[in-house]
């Protein structure tokens, strides 16, 4: 039960390489409802590792660094592999991968001085920062435009005719650049109040 969290997290890491891999079948239908199924499961999962290690108790700042990985894994690779597949412009993983460099970079400055990404010891000080950043509307709300954005993107590009599948495929791309205006916004308050740990470290 200890490492329950860290395990459904790293299942999600592990799904979404078998995702990419069935997306590359592009003559294959039943490939790509696969890929739907497996995609929702691992959005699932993304909500699921933080809520059993809050139900059983077993939070740890290992946890913690391990679920912002695992974050990272699945949105860049699914960014990537959108881009390489000729679905999404290149502006979008190079805008959330440059981000994810930059505060994930910071947050390793910040874990160095007892901080965390999100919870209680959360490195976010302002009522607005933590709202932005750390909040359970904020993290929910870029992760459920996230998910939406992966599905629809997929499922506007079965292989195969069907009623409304432009209309899908579009809404996908609305919620692709929602969710990268989303990324920006929640990336600024961690550049903005990471600069009192500069200022701690030339003390």
């Amino acid at each position: 039960m200890k490492n329950l969290a860290n395990i459904i997290t790293l299942s999600r890491i592990f799904l979404v390489f078998v995702v990419v891999g069935l997306l590359y079948c592009t003559e294959c239908p039943t490939s790509y409802f696969a890929a739907l199924f497996l995609t929702a499961i691992l959005m699932w999962f993304d909500g699921l590792d933080g809520f059993v290690a809050r139900k059983f108790n077993i939070s740890s700042r290992f946890g913690a660094l391990l679920d912002i990985m695992g974050d990272r894994i699945v949105e860049n690779v699914f960014w990537i592999s959108f881009c390489a597949l000729g679905w999404i412009n290149v502006v979008v993983p190079i805008v959330v991968l440059t981000r994810g460099i930059i505060t994930d970079s910071l947050r390793t400055l910040a874990f160095e001085k007892g901080y965390t990404a999100f919870g209680k010891t959360t490195m976010m000080q302002g009522k607005i920062a933590k709202f932005i950043v750390a909040s359970n509307f904020s993290r929910f709300t870029y992760a459920v435009c996230k998910a939406i954005a992966f599905f629809l993107l997929i499922a506007g590009n079965i292989p195969m005719g069907y009623q409304n599948k432009d209309l899908i495929f579009d809404i996908g791309l609305i919620c692709t650049y929602i969710s990268v205006a989303f990324c920006v916004l929640r990336g600024l308050p961690v550049v903005f109040e990471s600069k009192r740990f500069f200022v701690e470290s030339n003390k």
